[in-house]
């Protein structure tokens, strides 16, 4: 099987687990009853601040796992996925992560690494993540100053909590792509393999 037929292959069979099995209500009755429902909001509520090809923005932010992580730390090792979310605890950004972990083998083949990032304190962001279970990527408190890296992305809401958001990151620390979308749905995976695939091809191992 070639290299593009496995990663659909993969992609096809994550998406089949994805859609039937509900990582946000699929774990126990204590976690479907613990999340959220906040309706439809306003898809889009921040002022854009940067664009592809800038430099992404640095940052160093607690993390759930412990110490502090730092975007520099990726420079000229790895490509680098942000992932803004909202808030834990809710329905969409509840799915969204744990989805990740189907396709860590397309992360790892196209030497990249995803980073969570949400304004919630290190606590509240400690106990959502265990009852999702485990995520192989690291998961960052933005909260104080509060949404200072969400803000210097441009992905602030006037309400305080962030945008759903990813941008993809080079080794050199460009950035490469940017989907601020629509906080009522999840980003679609599919694209992000994509974007990762033709970056990695652009920056051969």
């Amino acid at each position: 099987m070639s290299g593009k037929k496995g990663t659909w292959f993969i992609l096809v069979i994550g998406f089949t687990l994805f859609s039937f099995i509900s990582p946000a209500y699929g774990l126990s009755d204590v976690y479907r009853e613990n999340i959220y429902q906040v309706g439809d909001l306003k898809p889009r509520d921040s002022v854009p601040k940067i664009k592809v090809g800038d430099p992404a923005p640095d940052f160093s932010l607690p993390a759930v796992s412990g110490g502090k992580v730092s975007l520099s730390h990726y420079r000229g090792k790895k490509h680098v996925v942000i992932s803004f979310v909202p808030a834990a605890w809710t329905p969409v950004c509840s799915d969204q992560w744990p989805g990740y972990n189907i396709v860590r083998d397309i992360f790892d083949r196209n030497d990249a690494v995803i980073i969570g990032i949400s304004v919630d304190n290190i606590p509240t962001l400690y106990a959502w993540t265990r009852q999702m279970g485990e995520l192989w990527f690291p998961v960052l408190s933005d909260f104080w100053p509060h949404g200072a890296v969400a803000n210097s992305y441009g992905v602030l809401r006037s309400d305080g909590v962030s945008e759903r958001a990813l941008f993809i990151i080079d080794k050199k620390g460009a950035i490469r792509y940017i989907d601020v979308h629509d906080i009522n749905q999840r980003p679609d995976l599919g694209v992000l393999i994509q974007e990762l695939e033709k970056l990695n091809r652009a920056y051969p191992r």
